[in-house]
């Protein structure tokens, strides 16, 4: 989901062309050179705009930055496809295109850079509260299907699935980026399956019974075949 917001024009008729160019830019600039080189000049030269152009719609690199993240930073999509794996897949697969896209850079850069300087802060927790929120759903849906034990945490499961999309793309070299990119689905797939299985192990260990439970299930469902 692209969080929009429109803003009203004044005096003359806004140029949705030049609004377009500006918040690519912005993102593009602020992935490469982060929040010290964000300028209204090098966003304004990276546009192929005038400076003026950018005043009369932003008065300062603050506005500016504020609405190019709500124009061009993706959010992370509710989830409820009806199952731990279909759910987990769709996060990492939006995880996974984020990071790997064209704003990759500088989303990462949101992350890295939003505790020293207060002026991305609120953008950063906007993003991050989006992927918590869909976690923590996902993972509490799980647990009253049984998918999932009770004592599961959302927070590792958050932290591994996410930090693992990041990681991926963090370690791909620019020139494998398309064709990593055409692997997401796999990766994602791959991804998700050991972390489950990883979930599941850990609480089998925890709890012997569990593995018990599962195995009566298993025999009595072969039983009744």
């Amino acid at each position: 989901m692209i969080m929009v917001r429109q803003i009203s024009s004044l005096g003359r008729p806004r140029d949705p062309g030049v609004d377009d160019r500006v918040a690519d830019a912005a993102m593009r600039l602020f992935g490469d050179a982060g929040w010290s080189g964000f300028t209204i000049d090098s966003v304004a030269r990276l546009a192929g705009v005038g400076k003026a152009s950018i005043y009369l719609r932003w008065k300062s690199r603050e506005q500016l930055f504020s609405e190019a993240v709500r124009l061009r930073m993706t959010h992370v999509d509710d989830i409820d496809t009806g199952t731990v794996r279909g759910d987990m897949i769709d996060l990492a697969r939006q995880m996974l295109k984020l990071y790997l896209g064209a704003r990759g850079r500088a989303a990462m850069r949101l992350t890295l850079d939003s505790g020293q300087i207060p002026a991305i802060r609120d953008h950063h927790e906007e993003f991050t509260r989006g992927q918590v929120h869909a976690a923590r759903a996902l993972v509490r849906r799980a647990i009253a299907r049984g998918e999932l034990a009770e004592d599961t945490s959302p927070t590792l499961l958050l932290d591994t699935l996410v930090g693992g999309a990041m990681l991926h793309a963090m370690s791909t070299p620019q020139e494998l980026r398309a064709k990593v990119t055409e692997t997401i689905d796999e990766y994602a797939d791959s991804l998700v399956d050991f972390l489950l299985n990883s979930a599941r192990a850990s609480a089998v260990t925890a709890n012997p019974d569990l593995a018990l439970g599962a195995s009566v299930s298993r025999t009595r469902k072969g039983a009744r075949r």
